[in-house]
Order: structure tokens, then sequence, then C-alpha cells
């Protein structure tokens, strides 16, 4: 039997922009179990960034109900909502948002001072994953003395530490050249074939090829929901680079 890990029940999400009302997401309604890999597709003004915020609760509904392991985050105030961000997802983004004063043992092992672990479970945890993402080497080294796909390992090594629920990549690669975007897109996969469940934001038909399923919004509603039949895959340790 599948295991829930997300469910959104007729989610709505209203901004008021001076006197207008706009509707972002207009009733959106789905479902992801455990281990699925996601792609969230959609032009500008779909509600793709707006339903990202929801599921990464940065935000909550205006109506409708967001479960994540069984639990409902749409009504939870501020400070029990920064404690499931930092317990139950993990964030990759497009511009890294790295500190360039810590290194990347430091970056990766931020989130668990958060989550109240001592100094030594957290250096021991924060080597593990960049390891995982293949950086054992550069474990000292600061965001400017790391390239871009490096820094996006460092990124992805950081949103796994505090092992989540769910991790939520938006547009990964959009920072990044072609054999790079190959190399995280391989990573990730491998993070996903270890038992991660990922959303994965991208406006790219190419990379949303890497999910196993497809979901395309268009005005605030789910416009489709399908399986993906031509998965691209790729071997991350055969596509590493420097």
């Amino acid at each position: 039997m599948n295991q829930e890990v997300i469910r959104l029940d007729n989610i709505t999400r209203f901004f008021k922009v001076g006197t207008e009302i706009v509707r972002a997401l207009r009733g959106v309604s789905l479902t992801i179990n455990k281990n699925e890999f996601v792609a969230l597709m959609g032009p500008s003004g779909s509600g793709k960034s707006t339903l990202m915020n929801l599921l990464g609760c940065l935000d909550t509904p205006s109506s409708g109900s967001y479960w994540l392991n069984g639990k409902d985050v749409s009504k939870l105030l501020d400070d029990d909502l920064a404690e499931i961000r930092n317990k139950e997802i993990g964030f990759v983004f497009q511009t890294f948002n790295l500190l360039p004063r810590l290194n990347a043992l430091e970056n990766v092992a931020l989130p668990m001072i958060y989550a109240g672990f001592n100094k030594h479970d957290r250096l021991d945890r924060a080597t593990e994953v960049l390891a995982q993402v293949s950086l054992s080497d550069r474990i000292k080294h600061k965001p400017n003395e790391l390239s871009g796909g490096q820094r996006q390992r460092v990124a992805i090594a950081r949103a796994m530490v505090n092992k989540p629920s769910i991790i939520l990549a938006d547009e990964p690669t959009g920072n990044l050249d072609s054999v790079t975007s190959i190399e995280i897109m391989g990573l990730i996969e491998q993070i996903h074939k270890e038992g991660n469940t990922i959303v994965l934001v991208t406006h790219e038909e190419d990379i949303a090829r890497h999910a196993h399923r497809i979901i395309r919004l268009s005005d605030g509603l789910v416009a489709s929901d399908e399986l993906n039949k031509s998965i691209r895959t790729i071997d991350y340790y055969t596509s590493k680079s420097n």
C-alpha cells in the first residue's frame, strides 16, 4: 500500500493587489506518495510558484487543507510552520542560497543547529551527506571557491541533512550550464533511488522528463497529472564532472 506524504484538498490562494483580487490557486487537489518523483510545470502565472510555497510551508492557503505526513499544516502558526520546514522539508533553490562566510561543511550543518543537534552530531552528519554528493574533498571550501555545480551539490546536501520527508527543488538547474545540469539531475535521480520523495519545479521539458510523474498547472488549476512514459535517466556516478 502506498504511503501518502502530501495531500492537498481543494486548495485556494488569493492575494489582494490594490483593489484587485488575484486568484493564484483556484481549487487544487492532489496526492503525492512516499518515494515519488514529481515534476511541477506551468507557464508564468499558472500558480506553480504559489503552490511550491504552500508545499514548502512558506505560505498558507486561503482555503482548503494541506496534509503533510498525516498532519494538517494548512492552519498552523508561523513558529509551527518553521519547525515543520526544518524537520520535514529539504529545499534546493536555483540560486543555491548558501551563506558566503561559511564553508561547505558549515553550510550543510546549518539546519541541524535549528533542529537542536549537538556540534559533534552535526559535523558527522554533514560530512556524511557531503560524501554522498561527492564533495568530501571540498568540505572546507567556501561558496566562492566552488563551481556552480559544486555549490548546488552543497545545497542538495544541506537539503538532505535532516532526513526530510520531501525534497522541494525549485529550478535546481536554472543557473547551470547543460553539462552541469545533467550532473545535478543525475544526483537528484540517485537521491530518489535511495528512497527520497522529490517535487521538482521546472519550466524545462527536458528536465521534467527525469521525473516519473508530471503535474501541469494552468490558471491556478491542475491542467494534467500524468505518469511520464518517456523517463530520461542518468547514472550519476558516470555523469559527475569537476
